[in-house]
């Protein structure tokens, strides 16, 4: 089974999930069919002296279907009340496993996770140190760690923009340390 995008009326996302899974539930093909997945997470809002959860979906419009693609499958999702079509038209193509892993936020596990033994990763980074970053939006900025979360692997810390400090959110791997 594979993993394809299926465009749906924006805002609809979970009902179409809860109405496609219905029909699978209730058809013959329902053993080509595994996952469905609206990317999203939960968000804490404040609103004057409110805090209010809400869920933010991390592409609107859009979710995720793993499946084996033959007609009846295509069919069966295509003709789900507010569903667009697969991303690809009449002719999906899946989308690549790292591809996916990307988009969900998630990487690919390392060779070790991949056959059951757990890794520890070295935090190297400590709030204080000074680091350059090496990729990204912010390549060849240098600043100070202010803060530093091991479980996502990220570091905020303090950068020089247009004269001022600012506070950004950088991945363990786009850093180097340097010498204060």
């Amino acid at each position: 089974m594979e993993w394809y995008v299926v465009n749906t009326f924006s805002g609809y996302e979970n009902s179409v999930k809860r109405n496609l899974e219905d029909r699978i539930k209730g058809s013959s093909v329902a053993h080509l069919f595994d996952e469905i997945l609206v990317p999203s997470e939960k968000v804490s809002e404040r609103r004057g002296k409110a805090t209010i959860q809400t869920t933010k979906k991390f592409f609107p419009g859009y979710m995720f279907i793993k499946m084996e693609m033959t007609k009846e499958s295509w069919h069966l999702v295509q003709g789900t009340p507010k569903v667009t079509g697969f991303l690809g038209g009449q002719t999906p193509r899946p989308v690549r496993t790292a591809e996916m892993m990307r988009m969900l936020g998630g990487a690919p596990a390392p060779v070790e996770q991949q056959l059951g033994k757990e890794v520890a990763v070295e935090v190297t980074y400590h709030v204080g140190d000074h680091v350059r970053v090496k990729s990204g939006a912010f390549a060849n900025f240098t600043g100070e760690v202010e803060e530093v979360n091991s479980d996502k692997q990220k570091v905020w810390l303090s950068v020089s923009l247009f004269g001022r400090p600012t506070r950004v959110e950088v991945d363990f791997g786009e850093l180097e340390p340097i010498a204060p």
